[in-house]
């Protein structure tokens, strides 16, 4: 059996395309979903039931996604176990590659390689992406994928999940480089945001979290990965990166300024809603579910293309 943890915070306007293409399949058999609404105001519950029995919902009144995150560990009971974002995609046959990979033993966390969906982006959005796929810091799956899976010794490396912003990075700190992996074979999806507004909010929660983590644990940096800078001056060496460079540089530099701000002040929660407006094109002709058709909640089944541009992404810097 495998568990699978899905921390939920008002995602009814995706919840469903991500539980369709999971829960879809022949490759579900022998998983256990747990989806976690945590001060939800929205219907996520009740589409997550919609699933039901493969899928079991829990309701918290906290609003918190670390707090999600341990009772679903709580309610969880097998071993590999997956933590999965409501806003990305994965097939179940992905979630069987990322447990295989850990039954071998070698490492103790597994994370697949993010796919970008840029649809409906803005032009500097994608140039910015366009650089993020050529940096280091884009193959590192935990942070950057919305899931990752823990072995038993794995989980047991840390107790309760820590009340901070960046849950995945603290996660990935947690092991040295050659004790965690991301497969290059294993994919999901995941929405960037479509606006450069909304690009540097969540940058700008990204920093706040790396800034976090540095503070509050600094005996974690020594597991970060390798850093950006030599691939981004490597990079100005191709012309036509320059718009890509130039956007890269301008919306870290202002998500810095402004996480400093905001870790200041001690308050900041932001999140991207932009990419949680699901897009609509022609209507779905797909006998099943696969991996390019999407339930989005109370709108029927439609079909678009998932990977308009292939690019990895990664929502959060390695601590520097």
């Amino acid at each position: 059996m495998i568990s699978i943890v899905v921390p939920a915070r008002n995602e009814g306007s995706v919840i469903s395309r991500m539980l369709s293409t999971l829960v879809g399949g022949s490759s579900f058999e022998k998983m256990k979903v747990t989806v976690v609404c945590n001060g939800c105001t929205d219907n996520t519950a009740e589409i997550a039931r919609r699933f039901s029995p493969g899928v079991r919902v829990i309701e918290s009144d906290v609003a918190s996604k670390t707090h999600a995150l341990n009772l679903g560990d709580q309610t969880s009971s097998a071993f590999p176990r997956i933590y999965a974002d409501a806003d990305v995609v994965i097939t179940a046959s992905a979630i069987r590659a990322l447990a295989a990979r850990l039954e071998r033993g070698d490492v103790l966390a597994a994370a697949p390689t993010p796919d970008i969906n840029l649809t409906g982006c803005s032009r500097l959005v994608r140039a910015y992406f366009s650089v993020r796929a050529r940096l280091p810091s884009a193959s590192e799956g935990i942070g950057g994928s919305g899931v990752y899976a823990l072995s038993e010794a794995g989980r047991n490396r840390f107790a309760e999940f820590p009340d901070v912003i960046a849950d995945d990075t603290y996660v990935r700190l947690q092991f040295r480089p050659e004790e965690r992996v991301t497969l290059p074979t294993v994919r999901s999806v995941v929405f960037a945001p479509r606006t450069i507004k909304h690009l540097v909010v969540i940058r700008t929660r990204a920093y706040v979290g790396t800034l976090e983590l540095t503070r509050r644990f600094p005996d974690l940096c020594r597991n970060r990965g390798q850093a950006n800078n030599r691939a981004l001056i490597t990079l100005f060496k191709q012309p036509r990166l320059w718009l890509g460079l130039l956007t890269y540089g301008c919306v870290n530099t202002l998500a810095r300024v402004n996480a400093a701000v905001f870790y200041r002040s001690g308050k900041f929660w932001h999140r991207d809603d932009s990419s949680r407006n699901v897009l609509f094109s022609e209507p779905c002709k797909c006998a099943s579910l696969n991996s390019k058709c999407y339930l989005a909640a109370d709108r029927g089944c439609n079909m678009r293309s998932m990977f308009p541009l292939k690019m990895r992404l990664t929502r959060a810097e390695p601590c520097i």
